[in-house]
C-alpha cells in the first residue's frame, strides 16, 4: 500500500498528468480517497515554489541562446503582454480568483504547473499565487475524486 501512495505522489508531480491523473489511479486501485487526496495534493504542490522562482529565470537565460531564443522570447513576450492586458482589466482579487479557477478546472493544461508558470510570467505575488494554486488543486482533487469514484463504479 505504501508503494501505491509513493506512486501517486510521483504521478502528481508530473506535468500535464498531475493530481488529476493520480486521483484516477487512486480510485482505480480502490485506495481510500482521503489519504490518496492528501498525498496527491502534496505531490502536486511540491514543484510549485520551484516553478515560480525559476521558470522566468530559465526563460530569461534561454532567450539569448541559439536554439531556444525564438521560443523563450515568444513565451516572455506573450506572458508580458497578457499580464499587462489582465492587470488593466482585473483587480488583484479578480486575478486571484481567475488563477484559482484556472487551476481548479480539471482539464489538460490547466493544472498547478501551468498556473504557476502563468503567475510567474505575470509577476504576481508568490504567496497569493501559491495560495490560489493550492485552492485550485484542492478543487480539482475533489472533482477528480468524485468523477473517478463515479466512473469506476459505473464499470463495476
Amino acid at each position: 500500500m505504501l508503494m501505491k501512495y509513493l506512486i501517486l505522489f510521483f504521478i502528481s508531480m508530473v506535468p500535464l498528468i498531475e493530481l488529476r491523473g493520480a486521483m484516477l489511479f487512486a480510485t482505480g486501485w480502490n485506495m481510500p480517497l482521503l489519504p490518496s487526496y492528501i498525498v496527491c495534493i502534496l505531490g502536486n504542490m511540491l514543484p510549485v515554489p520551484v516553478i515560480f522562482l525559476f521558470a522566468r529565470k530559465v526563460l530569461e537565460w534561454g532567450k539569448d541562446k541559439r536554439y531556444t531564443a525564438k521560443f523563450f522570447t515568444f513565451c516572455l513576450e506573450k506572458g508580458h503582454a497578457a499580464g499587462e492586458k489582465l492587470t488593466k482589466k482585473a483587480s488583484t482579487t479578480g486575478l486571484f480568483i481567475a488563477l484559482m479557477l484556472f487551476v481548479g478546472i480539471p482539464l489538460p493544461g490547466t493544472g498547478a504547473w501551468t498556473g504557476t508558470l502563468a503567475a510567474s510570467l505575470l509577476d504576481l505575488d508568490m504567496k497569493k499565487s501559491t495560495l490560489a494554486v493550492l485552492l485550485g488543486v484542492l478543487i480539482a482533487g475533489i472533482i477528480m475524486g468524485l468523477a473517478g469514484t463515479g466512473l469506476f463504479s459505473f464499470f463495476r
